[in-house]
Protein backbone atom coordinates (compact mmCIF):
# COMPACT_ATOMS: atom_id res chain seq x y z
CA UNK A 1 0.00 0.00 0.00
CA UNK A 2 2.80 2.36 0.75
CA UNK A 3 4.43 1.63 -2.14
CA UNK A 4 1.46 2.57 -4.52
CA UNK A 5 1.37 5.99 -2.59
CA UNK A 6 4.61 7.06 -3.50
CA UNK A 7 4.37 5.52 -6.93
CA UNK A 8 1.16 8.07 -7.35
CA UNK A 9 3.09 11.27 -5.58
CA UNK A 10 6.11 10.65 -7.84
CA UNK A 11 3.96 10.59 -10.79
CA UNK A 12 1.92 13.26 -10.10
CA UNK A 13 5.31 15.32 -9.18
CA UNK A 14 6.53 14.42 -12.49
CA UNK A 15 3.59 15.44 -14.42
CA UNK A 16 3.77 18.64 -12.36
CA UNK A 17 7.35 19.38 -12.95
CA UNK A 18 6.67 18.27 -16.57
CA UNK A 19 3.68 20.71 -16.83
CA UNK A 20 6.28 23.60 -15.50
CA UNK A 21 8.50 23.43 -17.72
CA UNK A 22 6.48 22.90 -20.60
CA UNK A 23 4.55 26.38 -20.14
CA UNK A 24 7.77 28.30 -18.92
CA UNK A 25 9.63 27.24 -22.20
CA UNK A 26 6.13 27.99 -24.14
CA UNK A 27 6.85 31.48 -23.25
CA UNK A 28 9.96 31.90 -23.82
CA UNK A 29 9.43 31.08 -27.64
CA UNK A 30 9.48 33.91 -29.81
CA UNK A 31 7.65 32.57 -33.36
CA UNK A 32 8.39 34.14 -36.91
CA UNK A 33 5.28 35.63 -38.28
CA UNK A 34 4.19 37.89 -41.56
CA UNK A 35 2.98 41.14 -40.86
CA UNK A 36 -0.41 40.62 -40.88
CA UNK A 37 -0.18 37.84 -38.37
CA UNK A 38 1.84 40.13 -36.32
CA UNK A 39 -0.50 42.87 -36.29
CA UNK A 40 -3.08 40.98 -35.01
CA UNK A 41 -1.43 39.23 -32.64
CA UNK A 42 -0.91 40.11 -28.64
CA UNK A 43 2.29 38.77 -27.96
CA UNK A 44 5.72 38.82 -28.36
CA UNK A 45 7.14 37.71 -32.29
CA UNK A 46 9.68 38.04 -35.23
CA UNK A 47 9.16 39.42 -38.19
CA UNK A 48 11.71 39.84 -41.02
CA UNK A 49 11.86 41.78 -43.97
CA UNK A 50 14.02 44.66 -45.75
CA UNK A 51 14.60 47.96 -45.22
CA UNK A 52 12.61 50.12 -47.13
CA UNK A 53 14.63 52.94 -49.12
CA UNK A 54 17.91 51.84 -46.74
CA UNK A 55 16.79 54.77 -44.69
CA UNK A 56 15.98 55.22 -40.84
CA UNK A 57 15.63 57.77 -38.72
CA UNK A 58 16.24 58.57 -34.72
CA UNK A 59 13.74 60.65 -32.63
CA UNK A 60 15.82 62.81 -30.78
CA UNK A 61 13.47 63.31 -28.08
CA UNK A 62 13.02 59.36 -27.53
CA UNK A 63 15.90 58.38 -29.08
CA UNK A 64 14.15 55.62 -30.99
CA UNK A 65 14.80 54.21 -33.63
CA UNK A 66 12.36 54.76 -36.93
CA UNK A 67 11.96 52.73 -39.94
CA UNK A 68 10.34 50.76 -42.23
CA UNK A 69 10.34 47.17 -43.31
CA UNK A 70 9.21 45.08 -46.46
CA UNK A 71 7.76 41.70 -46.18
CA UNK A 72 9.74 39.59 -48.81
CA UNK A 73 7.11 37.90 -50.61
CA UNK A 74 4.17 39.73 -50.30
CA UNK A 75 5.25 43.46 -50.44
CA UNK A 76 3.51 44.23 -47.30
CA UNK A 77 5.24 47.58 -45.16
CA UNK A 78 5.29 47.50 -41.65
CA UNK A 79 6.29 50.89 -39.58
CA UNK A 80 9.03 49.74 -36.99
CA UNK A 81 9.85 51.67 -33.90
CA UNK A 82 12.82 50.28 -32.12
CA UNK A 83 13.05 50.93 -28.40
CA UNK A 84 16.11 48.51 -27.50
CA UNK A 85 19.52 50.78 -27.43
CA UNK A 86 21.51 51.85 -30.29
CA UNK A 87 21.19 51.34 -33.72
CA UNK A 88 23.27 48.10 -34.76
CA UNK A 89 25.99 48.75 -37.11
CA UNK A 90 25.84 47.94 -40.26
CA UNK A 91 21.91 48.57 -40.33
CA UNK A 92 21.13 50.34 -43.50
CA UNK A 93 23.39 47.79 -45.54
CA UNK A 94 21.64 44.83 -44.11
CA UNK A 95 19.93 42.55 -46.36
CA UNK A 96 17.14 41.27 -43.84
CA UNK A 97 16.66 43.14 -40.47
CA UNK A 98 14.41 40.51 -37.69
CA UNK A 99 12.38 42.99 -35.82
CA UNK A 100 11.46 40.96 -32.13
CA UNK A 101 8.70 42.69 -30.46
CA UNK A 102 4.51 43.37 -30.47
CA UNK A 103 2.46 45.41 -32.62
CA UNK A 104 0.58 48.04 -30.68
CA UNK A 105 -1.26 51.22 -31.97
CA UNK A 106 -0.39 50.78 -35.32
CA UNK A 107 3.10 50.47 -35.23
CA UNK A 108 5.47 47.59 -34.13
CA UNK A 109 7.62 48.61 -31.32
CA UNK A 110 10.73 46.08 -31.27
CA UNK A 111 12.74 45.88 -28.51
CA UNK A 112 15.34 43.98 -30.15
CA UNK A 113 17.24 44.06 -33.66
CA UNK A 114 19.09 41.04 -35.64
CA UNK A 115 20.69 42.61 -38.58
CA UNK A 116 21.15 39.95 -41.41
CA UNK A 117 24.00 41.15 -43.26
CA UNK A 118 26.16 39.67 -46.93
CA UNK A 119 28.22 37.24 -46.07
CA UNK A 120 31.80 38.58 -46.61
CA UNK A 121 32.41 35.40 -48.69
CA UNK A 122 29.64 34.97 -50.08
CA UNK A 123 30.89 34.73 -54.48
CA UNK A 124 34.81 33.73 -53.30
CA UNK A 125 36.34 31.70 -55.32
CA UNK A 126 37.92 27.67 -54.01
CA UNK A 127 41.16 29.00 -54.36
CA UNK A 128 40.94 32.28 -52.84
CA UNK A 129 39.21 31.76 -49.87
CA UNK A 130 40.97 28.30 -49.29
CA UNK A 131 43.82 27.73 -51.53
CA UNK A 132 44.50 23.87 -53.31
CA UNK A 133 46.42 22.73 -50.85
CA UNK A 134 49.13 22.56 -52.65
Amino acid sequence: MVKKVRIIVAVILIAVFGYIAWTSFGEQMTPYVDFAQARQSHKTVQVIGQLVNGHSEIDPSTGELKFTLREENTQDILNVIYTGGPKPGNFEQADKIVAIGRYENGVFVSNQLLVKCPSKYQGMDYEEGHGDGV
